[in-house]
């Protein structure tokens, strides 16, 4: 009998590396890595600098502003244009663009400009080409997510996202560690070089992904009876909407990220290095979640384990906000991540698997609107209550705790997340 629990056992862990046999996947998991990791380095080297010309944790919350606007604004409209047009050619466009914001970068952190610059003209200049960094991000971000479903059968689909969600996480983590030893050894300039070397190899990749159909039957509905149909079915898909709303909310509030540079300059006084592998703490936790939960899949009452990973994730933000030790600090965004893990991959499955093929883009994109623009929107929120309250502590220990209250009033609110299995 163990005999063949082991031998089950096997053949699970195998078939869940099945989607890697197929070529197309490869490309998009590769060429995804690349991109993240880009868009990672860029997120740590933007807030480092402008920290370093401003000293402001609120010039950081600028950036997350900056970038939730137009996220927020064109995520529905994203939504709708990815389910009529061919995802690969989206996706295509999207990483090109982004390589021209990088290319912004790198001038505007050239010698040049910072000698004939003023500070607040290069901090304009940052929030300008973060500005459209986050345009692209709108269409990029939901079709990384939707394309998944047209490139491996979908006996297989939750093993892809497993996968893809690793990646995701493993490039986060890589993409914020090495900037910070990147801006150590070659300074900020020269890191955006790097960067854009990384798009690059994205959209090689991506160029060799073949056309995909559009699979909207009536490509002819106007654009806003289209979003409505995809807001209507998230609202009413109420397993969903629940895990939206508190992974939200939970992003919304535990933003601590966003002020790592502070705590790492004024509070634990480490240097770039150091603040480099405190911002990829939380990645490094979530990923070896990830690996583990791409072999060792949850089984059971998965929804239950959502609202104790992200009432766990609380409890870490308040210790890291209360912390003044570097190991500690550490250690507290290292199972934050972990905790984290749990609740994207508990989420990205009942995304996967509840939503039908031609409505990918839509559902997708609110997610995005849910989940990705309360990223940057809790940046905004993360540097406005320090400058609220007066400095990145209290900031980071209140929006550990309003995580908690949130936990709390969905555990009573949404008892059908609370029973979901899948």
């Amino acid at each position: 009998m163990a005999d063949l629990l082991e031998s089950r056992e096997r053949k699970q862990r195998f078939e869940s590396l099945s989607p890697l046999k197929i070529k197309e996947y490869q490309y998009f998991i590769i060429a995804r890595f690349f991109y993240i990791m880009g868009l990672r380095m860029v997120a740590t080297v933007v807030a480092y600098q402008l920290f370093q010309l401003t000293k402001s944790s609120f010039s950081i919350g600028l950036v997350g502003l900056s970038e939730f606007l137009p996220v927020f604004s064109l995520a529905l409209y994203a939504g709708y244009l990815i389910d009529k047009s061919d995802k690969r050619k989206t996706l295509l466009r999207s990483t090109m663009a982004y390589a021209l914001c990088v290319i912004g970068f790198i001038l505007i952190t050239s010698p040049y400009f910072h000698k004939h610059w003023s500070v607040n003209a290069l901090a304009i200049g940052f929030y300008v080409i973060v500005f459209f960094t986050g345009v692209i991000r709108a269409f990029a971000g939901p079709t990384f997510s939707a394309i998944i479903a047209q490139l491996v059968p979908r006996d297989i689909l939750h093993y892809a996202a497993n996968l893809s969600s690793t990646s995701w996480l493993t490039a986060s983590i890589l993409g914020h560690a090495s900037a910070g030893f990147f801006i150590a050894g070659f300074g900020v300039h020269i890191t955006f070089y790097i960067i854009l070397a990384y798009i690059l190899i994205g959209v090689f990749l991506i160029s060799r992904i073949s056309s995909k159909p559009v699979l909207v039957s009536n490509t002819k509905t106007k654009a806003w009876a289209s979003v409505k149909e995809g807001l209507m079915y998230v609202f009413q898909h109420k397993v969903m909407l629940g895990a939206m709303m508190l992974d939200l909310f939970a992003v919304l509030f535990g933003g601590a990220v966003a002020l790592i540079p502070e705590f790492a300059d004024k509070i634990l006084q480490v240097g770039p290095k150091g603040f480099g592998f405190l911002n990829a703490a939380i990645d490094i936790g979530s990923a070896i979640v990830m690996i583990f939960a791409t072999f060792y899949p949850l089984r059971r009452r998965q929804g239950t384990i959502l609202f104790f990973a992200v009432f766990g994730f609380g409890l870490c933000i308040i210790t890291f906000g209360m912390s003044e030790i570097y190991w500690m600090s550490f250690a507290a965004l290292l199972l934050a991540g972990m905790l984290d893990a749990i609740s994207v991959t508990v989420r990205n499955t009942i995304l996967q698997l509840t939503t039908p093929d031609e409505m990918r883009g839509r559902v997708g994109s609110v997610n995005s609107m849910f989940i990705n623009s309360s990223n940057e929107l809790g940046q905004f929120e993360s540097g406005f209550t320090s400058r609220i309250f007066g400095g990145a502590q209290p900031a980071v220990i209140f929006g550990g705790v309003m995580t908690t209250l949130v936990v709390v009033i969905t555990w009573f609110k949404s008892p059908g997340l609370r029973k979901f299995e899948y």
